[in-house]
């Protein structure tokens, strides 16, 4: 096992990797930004050093100057966390080049899951159903024009080096499609550096399953099963929940065994998962693969028993899985929240101050926290300040227990999104397990 690693990244994930090291007897080092100077990741860490100005160009995607820090502080790898620099293939191979262990997949896989256009043919090369589409960049707005009219409306117009939902819009007709064509490559050229566009058939009412998988430097690959995101706003999810109330066992099992199937294909290791869209009939189509840890991860530990980010730290320094498919058992139910610094009617972030802070405790309750009491929230990162996870045997007592712990979560300062989570946990329609994507925009914003 490693002595030391060095975290690239911050938040609320800095902290989730340090309590797993601290566990383990690895040693930390932190980076940090002028705007994070008295962040908790910086604290918690054994060691903790300034990396650059608040922007994240200037600080966290900084590769130069994370590399010289592992390298002077004697750290053996870096896990990347997820989001900036942590599927960033360039930023791997650099770390490989400087004989440092990057805690994920190799770079040749990252660039190549990194691409929607190229990680669609790696699923069909291997019998993954892939979402109706083309596998090629759009020369321009008039060839999109004619794919989408063959097609058939509705289609999505997607950024093929994006996420988050940028460069990502559902278009119903060519004048809406001409409209949204040159804004989104220009977003996704901005935030990518790419601006390479495609489309695909838009899957009306779908669900957004996920399976995790774990896979060795052997080839052992298990998956963890699944998890439902299908309550987002503005493409990103909020609420995240495992097991998923819509999938039956047949379908449960064979979504995994093709998430499987497609890591092996890839030589994958290392903690995965596979996004699929899943209609109305359980017809499930691949979305994409984020080849790092996710967000939701939680709430997969809370049903399987298993520390994932031990796992990425074991697989890295070539430990091969201890265990098989049929040893994955599940347990209960779990489900995150995400707790943004945002207006929950705008979804617009609300930087500030927080005055107050505090959170619930007792059974069932976990929490995964980026901020304290006096942290000042400010507009150069991600708003997301916290994750709220509750479990329960049945998916009705961990219902209960959410609704529970948000009423005695407390925040003041600045705005969050509890209000809504509020909604959605209180809604009829959650508790029955009717969580298409459309959940938000039906049942939260109907006028």
């Amino acid at each position: 096992m490693f002595d030391k690693i060095l975290i690239a990244n911050r938040g609320e994930i800095a902290v989730r990797v340090i309590r797993t090291c601290k566990r383990m007897n690895v040693k930390t080092v932190a980076v940090y930004s002028e705007a994070d100077a008295e962040a908790p990741h910086v604290k918690l860490a054994d060691e903790a050093y300034l990396i650059g100005g608040s922007r994240v160009n200037d600080s966290y995607l900084n590769i130069d100057k994370i590399i010289e820090i592992a390298k002077q502080t004697g750290a053996e790898a870096v896990h990347p966390g997820y989001g900036l620099l942590s599927e960033n293939s360039a930023f791997a191979r650099r770390c490989e080049e400087a004989g440092i262990v990057f805690i994920g997949p190799s770079p040749d896989v990252i660039a190549r899951m990194g691409s929607k256009i190229e990680s669609r043919k790696a699923m069909e090369e291997v019998g993954v159903p892939v979402v109706p589409g083309i596998t090629h960049p759009l020369a321009d707005e008039e060839e999109a024009a004619q794919v989408a009219s063959k097609m058939g409306y509705p289609v999505m117009l997607k950024a093929s080096a994006g996420g988050g939902g940028i460069g990502m819009q559902i278009v119903r007709s060519e004048e809406e499609l001409r409209k949204a064509f040159a804004g989104n490559q220009k977003r996704a050229t901005d935030f990518f550096g790419d601006g390479a566009m495609y489309i695909e058939k838009y899957i009306e009412n779908p669900r957004h399953i996920e399976i995790q998988i774990l896979a060795d430097k052997a080839g052992n690959t298990v998956y963890l099963w699944e998890r439902e995101c299908s309550i987002q706003r503005r493409h990103q999810k909020v609420v995240e929940e495992a097991p998923s109330p819509f999938l039956d066992e047949t379908t449960r099992i064979a979504m995994g065994e093709a998430a499987v199937r497609a890591a092996k294909s890839l030589g994958y290791s290392n903690a995965g998962t596979i996004e699929f869209l899943v209609d109305t009939d359980r017809n499930f189509y691949f979305l994409e693969m984020n080849t790092r840890l996710q967000v939701e991860h939680p709430v997969t530990e809370e049903i399987t028993g298993l520390d994932l980010v031990e796992w990425q730290l074991q697989i890295a320094a070539g430990q091969l899985l201890t265990f098989g498919q049929s040893d994955v058992k599940r347990q209960g139910h779990a489900i995150e929240v995400r707790i943004y610094a945002e207006d929950p009617k705008t979804f617009f972030p609300s930087p500030g101050t927080i005055t107050k802070f505090s959170v619930p405790e007792g059974k069932g309750i976990r929490h995964e926290l980026a901020v304290n009491e006096r942290s000042v929230v400010t507009p150069f990162y991600d708003p997301m300040i916290a994750k709220l996870i509750v479990t329960g045997d049945t998916r009705e007592e961990a219902i209960d227990r959410l609704q529970s712990a948000l009423a005695d979560y407390h925040v003041e300062g600045i705005k969050t999104n509890i209000p809504m989570l509020q909604q959605v946990a209180a809604h009829p329609a959650f508790r029955s397990g009717d969580t298409t994507t459309d959940f938000v925009t039906v049942h939260l914003q109907r006028k």
